[in-house]
């Protein structure tokens, strides 16, 4: 009997990563990918714990899967229920005792053991919890299959140390980890295989990578770049997210001398405000970000500078606010991202007791997005009746239409009678959205 799998990730593209490795250590064990939440025979949910309210959507989804899952039962069909991912890490005992359906519960360090665990599910009458920190265990065990796009992502360095006051990550997390270069080239190479010409390096604080070559020695991001650059069939390497405490010389003058690290980056700054950045422990100032990204535009000077941005972080003043917005204005970002502050449980930030009212926080996220959107609108009108070279990564919605992405890392749409998936095309830019480019194939 074909056994189904479905996975449902939240959250960011690392999230994203570890469910296609589910995919792949799964597929050994007799599972197949499928979109039916109800078709299956095994569900992941792979949470995120960095929002407000994230466990709630969870539990919220077991609900649902509960259903089907009495349903099944009394059809005597198989159908477990996972929970991985940082929510799981964070709440994992009391997910246990809070939702008891839950087959297992399974940490991003320990997804890997996934066929143990469902082994062992059978031999228990109880829900199994797995959240050891097993990063340098976790990539030894995990299988990567083909990828079937032209754009891959891969996670080079997982966990931090920078304990910003806000943030789950080094709890959910653990600390940061670095995978030797040589693990990357042979995942890197085997994507090539299937026709991938992108690869997007992921980390939490992707730009502080120091993982050891084949001699043992430390290496920089720097240096990793630089390697995967010398693989032919790659034409193309991003990287995100990167923090300003490790944007070195090195990495801004690759973005002058490697063609194929795009003109990209994305760096949070988080607030404008110099207080507000002491109290959030991110150790730059707002002077010393701006000199970052002067020293970036030196090195290429059509770099696309992307950000994130925390309004109503306890403490902040209009003032404070005032001086982020402000700073958006001056340098112009190309995209950006921005949210309320939402107080995480057990991080520093959430003892403060000067927190700011939801309805504070509501009005200035808006102005502070209003500014945001007209900017990247700004930015993307720029590209209008300029060709670009659009790396082709799927079929539109509509007939003949495709979708790609800039070196800017805009999305483009366009149209062709024949199949283009995974080609680098140039098109003239002809129409644009606050969110995306149109364009005409040159010929």
């Amino acid at each position: 009997m074909i056994k189904k799998i479905f996975i449902k990730s939240y959250g960011c593209q690392m999230n994203v990563y570890d469910s296609q490795r589910m995919f792949d250590i799964m597929k050994p064990e007799g599972y197949h990918p499928t979109n039916m939440i109800e078709d299956a025979n095994l569900v992941v949910l792979n949470t995120c714990h960095i929002r407000e309210k994230a466990s709630e959507k969870v539990y919220s989804e077991i609900g649902r899967i509960n259903k089907i899952k009495n349903k099944k039962k009394s059809l005597k069909k198989e159908y477990l229920l996972v929970i991985a991912g940082c929510v799981a890490q964070a709440e994992g005992e009391a997910m246990k005792i809070r939702a008891p359906s839950i087959d297992a519960i399974v940490g991003p360090q320990s997804f890997h053991k996934l066929p143990e665990i469902l082994k062992n599910i059978k031999k228990r009458n109880q829900t199994i919890v797995k959240t050891e920190f097993l990063a340098n265990k976790k990539f030894d065990e995990l299988i990567y299959n083909n990828n079937s796009n032209s754009s891959a992502f891969v996670t080079i360095q997982e966990g931090c140390d920078k304990f910003c006051t806000f943030c789950v990550v080094p709890y959910t997390r653990g600390s940061e980890y670095s995978r030797p270069i040589n693990e990357i080239l042979k995942e890197v190479k085997n994507y090539t295989g299937s026709g991938v010409k992108e690869v997007v390096l992921l980390g939490q604080n992707v730009n502080a990578y120091h993982g050891n070559d084949i001699d043992k020695n430390e290496r920089s991001f720097s240096y990793l770049i630089n390697k995967i650059s010398e693989i032919e069939k790659i034409k193309r390497i991003r990287y995100m997210t990167s923090h300003p405490l490790d944007m070195h010389e090195d990495l801004i003058n690759d973005h002058k001398y490697n063609p194929k690290l795009m003109p990209f980056v994305h760096m949070p700054i988080q607030s404008g405000s110099d207080k507000i950045l002491k109290s959030m422990n991110r150790k730059y100032n707002v002077n010393e970000y701006v000199e970052i990204i002067d020293k970036l535009i030196n090195a290429r000077n059509d770099i696309a500078i992307s950000s994130d941005f925390i309004v109503g972080f306890p403490g902040e003043t209009d003032d404070d606010f005032k001086k982020t917005v402000e700073l958006v204005k001056k340098i112009e970002f190309a995209i950006s991202y921005s949210f309320s502050y939402s107080s995480r449980p057990g991080t520093p930030a959430s003892k403060l007791s000067n927190q700011i009212e939801r309805t504070v926080k509501k009005e200035r996220l808006k102005i502070l997005q209003s500014v945001l959107n007209k900017q990247q609108k700004k930015y993307n009108k720029n590209f209008i009746g300029k060709s670009l070279d659009v790396l082709i990564e799927k079929k539109g919605r509509h007939k003949n239409q495709y979708v790609g992405r800039s070196i800017y890392n805009q999305s483009v749409f366009m149209n062709s009678e024949n199949n283009i998936k995974g080609d680098i095309i140039k098109a003239r830019i002809d129409n644009v959205t606050t969110f995306a480019l149109s364009g005409n194939i040159i010929n």
